[in-house]
């Protein structure tokens, strides 16, 4: 059942010219005394290449609804990272094109969700925040505890990000997984 443009949402998955597309961005544009333009940015979820698409108001779009599963993360090799799905232990294999940066806050053996459709394994839903292992880090000067001194950390998962001063190696903290920031001990 196909849908008007102007139904469509930021995240929603469509089919287009044959392929699986998520909608990663959507603007509705009326110049002057021109019609309404929509543009579309689409991420490709098999091979996760951007296109760029205007559509008239009339346009119809093909939505496809997604299924999601618990999954855990076992391991990367070179044909990509490997999971299991927790219901029916069925391992199912996602590259590295399509997963991107998200693998940055998953780790080994972490439970996370992945959505499916027609039974073929897409991409990977992460939570608003996880936790994560400070691996390195400077100690803190003396000093610098008063104000809002960040300095770099590297994570369990090789993410650097920025971390307060008084964060030691070996401390769980909570990450964004939206912005990459910290957000507070765990």
């Amino acid at each position: 059942m196909a849908i008007r443009v102007t139904e469509a949402k930021k995240g929603m998955v469509i089919r287009y010219e044959g392929e699986l597309y998520q909608i990663i961005k959507y603007e509705h544009l009326t110049p002057g005394n021109l019609r309404a333009i929509h543009h579309l940015n689409l991420k490709n979820l098999k091979n996760g290449r951007q296109k760029e698409l205007r559509c008239k108001t009339s346009d119809q779009l093909e939505p496809v609804y997604l299924d999601s599963r618990d999954a855990q993360y076992l391991f990367k090799d070179s044909l990509g990272y490997t999971f299991m799905d927790n219901d029916n232990y069925e391992q199912f294999v996602l590259s590295a094109d399509v997963v991107g940066d998200a693998m940055q806050y998953i780790v080994e053996n972490g439970n996370v969700t992945v959505v499916f459709c027609e039974g073929e394994a897409l991409t990977v839903q992460l939570p608003a925040a996880v936790v994560l292992e400070v691996t390195e880090t400077e100690p803190a000067a003396r000093g610098d505890t008063v104000s809002n001194v960040q300095k770099p950390a590297k994570l369990s998962t090789g993410l650097e990000i920025k971390v307060p001063s008084h964060i030691k190696t070996g401390e769980m903290i909570k990450v964004s997984t939206d912005t990459g920031e910290f957000l507070g001990r765990a």
